[in-house]
């Protein structure tokens, strides 16, 4: 999209495939630099003249964040290694590797040093670091100051004396703004200062070309369940339109535990909205509950702010989460075993495919084993028979593999799709549902199991979904009778622009 720097009206920009991802504008303003996919894996650019003209693939380069530098290189990284570049990509050469994955580059306007954030994506934390050019005195910013560390998305002001960046310090996202350099005459806090403060959640710093404005991206975060309605062809409140998603329902059908959004706290309640109940608190945030066959304990997906997401056990009347494992891994997908003594779990590396696996959790004996051949998959999903568990595989999301559990072998559900979203089993354990967000042809569709065949039940394109916890996706599921069930986003997402006065 674009818009005038004065504001005014919105206008779609014609990019010719799917999920676009905006990185920059060239010096001489003619071109945009086009990626695709998301933050943690590498992916082609284009450059594509404006204000019209078809992306041009730059070279046989491959990244995951660039910028072009107003001295007509181009800047990007991959993996954890920083490359320099010419503009249209040739002549790539390394000279710099971060501790962990680097993003949202940004050279100093004098050409000197580049500021980059490091993204652990296990820990889910953030940081701002520092290099020179030549690739010496890389060195982390702000050392010490928020803890967890929750620091991205720096912009230096055009003159280069000040640098802007966002925050989740105490909790709330804000705009901060740092000295880059004061002179000896002038008395000046080295300490960054806050510039902005709720109700919204601020992000995206740019400073206008004349250093006389701050754009930022104003977000006030909300949702609301809706189902879809077949009859009418259209999404409707359902629960009351609860501002809910990850949905789960006791088998029994009279319970419904969820996550409450934005906060991500976990509850439950009756169906009617009777009995209701919060089961976890901030700092917590919850994804992914599951109800045990029994109806007695809910196991969950949570995460503490600088710890990695891991699976919980939490009594249905309440009480303190137990964690399953010690590990210090990205844990998540618990999904129960027919009998209610085994847990199937996603141990998943989001930057190494190899790393990730599938591991079964004894509920009686807390003993661990991993399933034999699941190296690459994730996402398990038990069918309620217990004869065989689905998941995806890691590497783009674009595999829906079945295991049958009695003879322990894998096969590929042969399918049309190229990339899942999040599954849900029908109950008589006959069709896999899910969702293709992250496709063209954004749906949600149902796979039959016995023959493979498949058919769309929504067109998920008219409505916007409310992102989950792990990336640009949403959760998609379930509700009794097979009702789709989806988190509508109400949110509201500006740009703002404030007058600059700086010392």
């Amino acid at each position: 999209m674009q818009v005038a720097a004065a504001g005014g009206e919105t206008a779609p920009l014609d990019v010719p495939f799917p999920n676009p991802v905006f990185a920059d504008v060239s010096p001489d303003t003619s071109e945009l630099l086009i990626t695709q996919g998301n933050f943690t894996s590498d992916n082609s650019f284009w450059a594509m003249p404006v204000p019209a003209g078809s992306p041009r693939l730059l070279s046989d380069l491959s990244g995951h964040d660039a910028m072009w530098t107003p001295y007509g290189k181009l800047l990007f990284a991959k993996g954890l290694d920083l490359y320099m570049a010419e503009h249209d990509g040739s002549h790539q050469r390394k000279f710099a590797t971060a501790p962990d994955l680097p993003g949202s580059l940004r050279l100093s306007p004098d050409g000197a040093r580049i500021r980059f954030t490091v993204s652990n994506v296990t820990n889910n934390t953030s940081t701002l670091w520092e290099v020179r050019a030549d690739g010496s005195n890389m060195h982390p910013l702000l050392l010490g100051w928020n803890d967890p560390p929750s620091e991205c998305c720096g912009q230096w002001t055009p003159d280069g004396r000040y640098y802007f960046f966002q925050s989740g310090k105490g909790g709330a996202h804000n705009i901060w703004v740092v000295p880059d350099s004061v002179p000896w005459w002038r008395k000046a806090s080295p300490e960054p200062a806050q510039l902005t403060t709720g109700p919204l959640q601020f992000g995206g710093p740019l400073p206008s070309k004349d250093g006389k404005k701050l754009f930022v991206v104003g977000v006030q975060q909300r949702a609301e369940l809706v189902r879809y309605d077949a009859k009418a062809a259209d999404f409707v409140p359902y629960l009351g339109g609860i501002p809910a998603s990850d949905v789960d329902f006791s088998r029994d059908g009279q319970w419904v535990t969820y996550v409450r959004n934005p906060e991500g706290t976990l509850w439950r309640s009756k169906l009617d909205g009777t009995a209701r109940l919060q089961l976890t608190y901030p700092p917590m945030h919850t994804a992914l509950a599951h109800w045990s066959p029994d109806g007695r304990q809910i196991a969950f997906s949570g995460s503490f702010p600088g710890k990695p997401w891991q699976v919980f056990l939490i009594s249905k009347d309440g009480g303190s989460p137990q964690s399953l494992t010690a590990e210090n891994a990205f844990e998540t997908d618990p999904s129960w075993s027919q009998d209610g003594n085994t847990l199937a779990i996603g141990h998943h590396d989001l930057v190494h495919d190899d790393q990730t696996y599938i591991e079964l959790f004894d509920v009686k004996t807390r003993q661990i084993s991993q399933v034999p051949g699941s190296k690459g998959i994730f996402a398990p999903r038990w069918s309620p028979d217990g004869r065989y568990i689905l998941a995806i595989t890691a590497a783009g999301n674009d595999k829906l593999m079945l295991y049958d559990v009695k003879n322990q072998k894998w096969r590929q559900l042969n399918t049309s799709v190229n990339s899942f979203g999040y599954l849900a089993g029908s109950p008589d354990s006959a069709y896999i549902y899910f969702d293709t967000i992250l496709n063209g042809d954004t749906g949600y569709f149902r796979l039959r199991i016995s023959d493979g065949k498949m058919e769309k039940l929504v067109d998920l394109k008219k409505i916007r979904l409310y992102r989950d916890q792990f990336g640009p996706s949403s959760w998609t599921g379930l509700g009794p009778g097979g009702l789709p069930l989806f988190p509508r986003d109400t949110s509201t997402q500006e740009v703002y622009a404030f007058d600059l006065q700086l010392p």
